[in-house]
């Protein structure tokens, strides 16, 4: 079947090129003197063809962000995909990140969604300074998807790193679907996905956490005018049946920003990393989000054995102070189990403390539930104080919305001690 498609195709841009070629929507070319793609190159002359039915331009814009000439080592940390690639042995430097993003004829896949606008985004040196080269690839009807996927996939390269916004879950799928659509070897490269990432840093900070509302709302990025995304459907439709290249453009030009927006993230991502303490305001990020983060990747780099280094763990460390002092309740429960499980339980406990006394509607949730849990339970093992262990379960089991597994745990051990109690019980 593949390759029965193939053979089609093949003899579609064989036919096209022996004559002119057709309008899309099935307009008679008999009425226009010119071709349609004359007439569409002639209007944008930053376009020109590269294939049938495929036409391509590239765009050099300024970087909305300074970039760091070497990508800094604590990237990983707020980007777990860098740790893949460099696993894959891929040397990961700015010059290495081709920014990817697509356009479809649906939202939501499936095997009948097509793509028909690709762009990729890399770095470039102009002068001595950086910029932003975009290639976008653009398909004008069907019977071309063949060209237009192999000047896509001509893109990729194993030596660079994909980057992109709900791409793994998306785009790179779509792309994937046509290729074997089209009996085309789907690509294979190392891929970064940083819809997780800023999530992390800006889902209690934004409203959403939709790539342009990060682009407006953190970085200050005009969208002024941008064609929504969501209309790219319909516009590639109607301009099948109309001709209509205006609307087309504009999408076109979206798909330039979101590029744009995709390497702003990047670059903040990098800031960040490297400087978490100075730059947390200026990104407005997540401050206790940031530092469990921190904290997670220094324990997980312990456990491998990994070289991560003394300023990242003071960083790690201040992060975590930093996040307490904001009033980050979670930060505190999770520094105090910390410092019990090095020894320090004195030291963990008092922390725990003044967690529980602290404003109660910072503690809503199951946080307050956790520490009052902790404490019961350090009073019943290490203190031998059933009594206190007893008050401390007693008063997280009357706090509202706790998971069901947690108020199950919870009445048991108010029923051991309560046992232990009424037997005048003193140890274990």
């Amino acid at each position: 079947m593949g390759q029965n498609l193939r053979a089609r195709l093949q003899r579609i841009k064989e036919s096209g090129r022996r004559k002119e070629e057709p309008v899309p929507g099935g307009a008679s070319t008999e009425s226009n003197p010119a071709s349609f793609h004359s007439k569409l190159l002639t209007a944008n002359s930053s376009f020109f063809e590269a294939g049938f039915q495929t036409l391509k331009r590239t765009t050099l814009l300024d970087i909305p962000l300074p970039l760091p000439p070497v990508l800094p080592q604590t990237l990983p940390i707020l980007i777990p995909d860098i740790r893949l690639a460099e696993q894959a042995e891929l040397a990961v430097n700015p010059q290495d990140l081709l920014f990817f993003d697509l356009e479809t004829t649906g939202l939501s896949g499936g095997a009948g969604t097509v793509a028909f606008l690709a762009a990729f985004g890399r770095f470039v040196e102009v002068n001595r300074v950086y910029k932003l080269q975009i290639d976008q690839y653009l398909l004008l009807d069907y019977p071309g998807e063949g060209d237009f996927l192999e000047a896509a996939l001509a893109e990729f390269s194993p030596h660079k790193l994909i980057v992109s916004y709900n791409g793994k879950s998306f785009d790179s799928q779509i792309l994937k679907t046509r290729c074997l659509m089209n009996a085309l070897a789907p690509p294979v490269y190392a891929h970064a996905d940083l819809l997780h990432p800023a999530r992390r840093l800006w889902k209690r900070v934004l409203p959403d956490c939709s790539q342009a509302t990060i682009e407006t709302e953190i970085f200050g990025l005009d969208r002024t005018g941008d064609v929504p995304g969501s209309l790219a459907p319909e516009i590639w439709f109607n301009f099948l049946k109309n001709n209509d290249f205006a609307p087309l453009l504009g999408i076109c030009d979206h798909n330039l920003r979101d590029i744009r927006g995709l390497a702003a993230i990047f670059i903040s991502l990098c800031h960040i990393a490297a400087n978490p303490l100075t730059v947390m305001d200026t990104y407005r990020v997540d401050a206790e989000q940031l530092a469990l983060r921190w904290r997670d990747a220094g324990q997980n780099a312990l456990r491998r054995g990994d070289n991560f280094g003394d300023e990242a763990r003071r960083l790690g460390e201040a992060l975590l102070e930093l996040a307490i002092e904001r009033g980050a309740a979670r930060v505190a429960y999770v520094s105090a189990l910390d410092l019990i499980r090095q020894g320090k339980a004195d030291e963990g406990r008092k922390r725990l403390l003044v967690l529980i006394a602290g404003d109660s509607q910072a503690l809503a949730g199951e946080v307050k539930c956790l520490a009052l849990r902790q404490l019961a339970i350090d009073a019943e093992w290490r203190l031998r104080d059933h009594k206190t262990a007893l008050a401390y379960t007693e008063a997280a089991l009357v706090l509202e919305n706790i998971r069901e597994s947690l108020r199950h745990e919870l009445e048991t051990r108010r029923e051991r001690l309560l046992s232990k109690s009424n037997q005048g019980l003193g140890g274990e």
